[in-house]
């Protein structure tokens, strides 16, 4: 009985691993190439694009969904980081498929202040080969584009661990800065 629940066990977290993956709409962008540019609303209204972050490294996150456990976890560590992204001249964005409204309780409830950027859409999602579309509900797959200050993917993380995430991206930093 025990194997049984073990085996089970076993193909419900494949199988959280392999479906978004295989739901996914579009190629994920390789490392090398350009980062496919963009402008959507954040949650405090203004319009965020890419193209206005030139100069920097931009830490560019999709998540599934605001106010959900691992999606409030790796906010709150992206938040708790973000003096150490400032000193490595990096800014930190996050895109789901939510509303600008459902950001902007999400940000006021955790005391976010970095960008949350809504693809109500699924668009840009997309275009990043992150969106995972069931036919009646959509979320952005939990993927990661690490963008050099002249715009070019420097790595992609396409499977995240919320919990480390943001360490893994600030070491990676480190090593790509030098």
């Amino acid at each position: 009985m025990l194997r049984i629940a073990i085996v089970v066990l076993l193909l419900i977290l494949v199988g959280i691993i392999l479906i978004p993956r295989l739901l996914s709409r579009g190629k994920m962008p390789r490392a090398g190439s350009t980062a496919p540019d963009f402008t959507l609303p954040s949650q405090d209204g203004s319009s965020v694009s890419l193209k206005d972050f030139r100069g920097k490294w931009v830490v560019l996150y999709f998540y599934p969904k605001d106010q959900t456990p691992g999606c409030t976890r790796e906010a709150h560590n992206f938040q708790l980081d973000q003096p150490k992204y400032a000193a490595r001249d990096a800014v930190v964005l996050g895109i789901s498929v939510d509303s600008v409204d459902s950001h902007k309780s999400f940000c006021q409830k955790e005391g976010l202040n970095f960008k949350l950027l809504s693809d109500d859409s699924g668009k840009v999602t997309a275009m990043y080969g992150s969106l995972v579309n069931f036919g009646v509900a959509k979320f952005a797959a939990r993927h990661t584009f690490l963008i050099d200050p002249r715009g070019i993917i420097a790595k992609v993380y396409p499977n995240v661990d919320p919990s480390g995430h943001s360490a893994e991206l600030l070491a990676e930093l480190d090593t790509l800065r030098k």
